[in-house]
């Protein structure tokens, strides 16, 4: 967990390195590193407590533009090592940077286990549907049917959904933004910073080489507004231009979701589900990760934001109680312990 302070003299430029940027002209990630390196001055710790790791992949460049501590690890691998950062010393600040193919795949169990220990890490997972570093196969989140240079008859893969994933490995804060609302993502950014404990933040980012367009139904200006909704703590669930559709819960059992008008059929704004983003809230936070076009629009925003025991509490306080009862550790004295031999 980050406490906000207030702001020191960082600027994004403090943030920059000498380093030539190297993702393909028009890329998402350049929108998503100009958010990061606006947004991290704010939260007055300086840089040197700040520690970006990441695995492999276009978006685990990430480290080498972030005048910070960082670590271009290997394949689904930055869990791991972040986790062993964070242990070793608590009072960095450490953000994870990954794909959807990095995270989800090779690094699926890494990425389930940091979830569900609520290790106090905020991870960035940049989710493209497509692998773009070695370019342009299908990836664990591409859409059934999709064609590409490893499934040139179309992927029959069920794909994954991040959002559900975290939730099911217990994450304690999920959250969703998109590369193109700087305003959003830095928001959600914010929320994650202060959250104490694992932080998961789903990035929908454009890959404009293989898998161009991939989300453009929700940057449209003439269409987003139907096919986005934004979740709010304590308002009702409603999109639409006038904000005139929502969702309402539905059903034999009442957990069926439903697109409504308001003002229709009877319906009113009473109808409509008003979230809580608390852990109380989790099977309703389950079922807003499952709304999909083009029966739903794509929700955006916090799903999850419930706090837990850390990982790394627990972890000292096992140490701590270990030297309070043997005293400090002596790893001569563990090695001539029990039976030895001297070999001549």
């Amino acid at each position: 967990m980050v406490t906000i302070q207030n702001p020191k003299a960082l600027t994004r430029k403090d943030l920059q390195t000498d380093q030539e940027v190297r993702w393909c002209p028009g890329c998402g990630d350049y929108a998503i590193l100009a958010t990061v390196q606006k947004f991290m001055p704010t939260l007055g710790v300086p840089k040197e407590k700040m520690v970006f790791v990441s695995g492999i992949g276009c978006s685990s460049r990430f480290p080498y533009y972030m005048n910070t501590y960082g670590f271009h690890t290997i394949h689904g691998r930055a869990p791991a090592v972040a986790t062993g950062i964070k242990l070793a010393n608590p009072e960095l600040t450490v953000w994870m940077v990954s794909g959807d193919g990095d995270a989800l795949s090779i690094g699926g169990n890494h990425i389930l286990h940091l979830c569900r220990r609520n290790v106090d890490i905020k991870v960035l997972m940049f989710n493209n549907r497509i692998y773009g570093l070695t370019k342009g196969q299908y990836s664990p989140t591409s859409e059934m049917g999709k064609k590409t240079k490893s499934t040139p008859m179309g992927t029959v893969d069920y794909p994954l959904n991040p959002i559900s994933f975290a939730l099911g490995a217990e994450a304690g804060f999920i959250a969703r933004t998109i590369d193109t609302e700087a305003k959003h993502m830095e928001a959600v950014l914010e929320r994650a910073a202060k959250h104490k404990g694992l932080a998961f933040v789903e990035i929908l980012q454009n890959c404009n080489v293989f898998n161009d367009g991939a989300w453009d139904h929700l940057k449209d200006k003439e269409t987003k507004a139907d096919t986005i909704i934004r979740i709010e703590h304590g308002k009702p669930l409603v999109f639409g231009k006038d904000g005139q559709k929502g969702i309402r819960l539905g059903g034999k059992v009442g957990l069926t979701p439903e697109v409504v008008e308001i003002g229709k059929d009877g319906v009113t704004e009473k109808d409509i589900l008003v979230y809580d983003e608390t852990m109380d809230a989790e099977a309703i936070a389950f079922l807003l990760s499952r709304l999909t076009p083009p029966h739903f629009p794509t929700p955006i925003g916090i799903f999850r934001a419930a706090e837990r025991p850390l990982y790394e509490s627990g972890v000292h306080s096992q140490i701590k109680a270990a030297r309070d009862k043997r005293g400090p550790g002596n790893i001569e004295g563990l090695l001539k312990s029990g039976d030895t031999w001297e070999v001549r």
